[in-house]
């Protein structure tokens, strides 16, 4: 079965035999804080106020508040604790990232006694903290590449060392500033008790492909990014640019969805966003930095400018790293699944190099959800 065919068949799946009881609950997320950091505890705290949930799921890190962090005191300082954590909490499903923890691991090995490194990818040293959380719970997985996800509907029937309950679901409150952080926490709970409203703008580069043609790489992300369009229609108005150009200012108002691609660290500022809007771009660069002054990478870009949630890798992640957009999308906007559990279903790959910043128990669209 293609790749297309697969995530056809999942759709008629999902609208013919809808999921029921799948959202995560407030008690089966863990909130990770670092404790050197105030305001990443103060953040955590109040997130778990508005959200519920027990003061027992928080878990204080002491390590360091830089965005890249070295593999060997990401194993001891993020991995070890968090791990010893779920030992005794076999009930935790979500893990969740706070402003203040490292972004990224740089892949390198902290100096020894003697100044020496030792690298531990073969290929690419680079992943988001995140995406190495997510196999926390496997000791001892490969480190030369990224691995598939065993949720990812493509790999349903692969035969993959670690299982689905192995595999931890992970989201990120982050962002340019605290500010940022409070306010997607607030936003989110807002516009989920009345959905979200407004137009998804969809970005393709060329017009549909020709039905049955084999697609890959960027022409099957092209090709997704109209099939998401196609879903998003049946809620939201919905834009679909198909054209070499990306929206430009004022063509694109009161943005609720948009997926587009390909403008590398450099955002293009042609929306006004909605409150709880959800937004990411297919670009190799886009979360590298959420801090950094003057970086117009999309990620950052996105929460300056009013986003709630967006996806983006902290290095070249090649295209087919990005959750297959239809696939995303379609799961929002069905109403039955939290952001996380949109994100994690659409993912092909983990301990790599995407992250989801968002509240991982938002349902945008939890009021009117696609009619089964």
């Amino acid at each position: 079965m293609t790749f297309v065919k697969q995530s056809v068949f999942f759709f008629l799946f999902l609208f013919l035999f809808p999921f029921s009881g799948r959202a995560v609950e407030a008690d089966e997320v863990l909130v990770l804080a670092n404790a050197m950091v105030l305001e990443s505890v103060e953040l955590a705290q109040h997130y778990m106020a508005r959200r519920q949930i027990p003061e027992k799921n928080l878990l204080l890190l002491h390590t360091s508040r830089e965005e890249g962090i070295p593999r060997d005191l990401y194993n001891d300082e993020i991995a070890a604790p968090v791990r010893e954590f779920l030992a005794v909490r076999p009930g935790i499903r979500c893990l969740l990232t706070f402003y203040g923890l490292p972004l990224r691991i740089n892949g390198e090995l902290a100096p020894d006694e003697d100044g020496g490194r030792t690298g531990v990818r073969q290929r690419d040293p680079v992943a988001s903290v995140d995406s190495e959380l997510s196999l926390v719970k496997v000791r001892n997985y490969p480190l030369p590449d990224w691995l598939p996800n065993p949720y990812f509907i493509q790999f349903q029937q692969q035969k993959i060392e670690y299982k689905k309950g192995q595999v931890m679901m992970v989201s990120r409150l982050d962002g340019p500033d605290a500010d940022t952080v409070r306010r997607i926490i607030d936003e989110s709970l807002a516009v989920e008790k009345r959905g979200l409203r407004g137009t998804a703008y969809f970005d393709a580069r060329w017009p549909k492909a020709v039905p049955g043609k084999q697609l890959s790489g960027y022409t099957l992300y092209d090709d997704a990014i109209h099939r998401a369009a196609e879903i998003s229609k049946k809620v939201l108005p919905t834009v679909l640019n198909d054209t070499e150009a990306l929206f430009q200012k004022g063509e694109a108002p009161e943005a609720a969805l948009y997926c587009g691609w390909y403008s590398l660290a450099q955002y293009v500022d042609g929306f006004s966003w909605q409150p709880g809007a959800v937004a990411y771009h297919i670009a190799s660069a886009e979360c590298t930095t959420l801090k950094e002054q003057g970086s117009q990478v999309w990620c950052k870009r996105l929460l300056e400018e009013g986003v709630a949630a967006t996806i983006g890798p902290v290095g070249e992640p090649f295209v087919q790293g990005f959750p297959l957009p239809q696939l995303f999308f379609g799961l929002l906007l069905d109403g039955d699944f939290t952001l996380v559990e949109a994100y994690t279903l659409s993912l092909p790959f983990i301990s790599w190099k995407m992250v989801l910043i968002g509240d991982p128990l938002y349902q945008p669209f939890r009021q009117r959800g696609i009619v089964k």
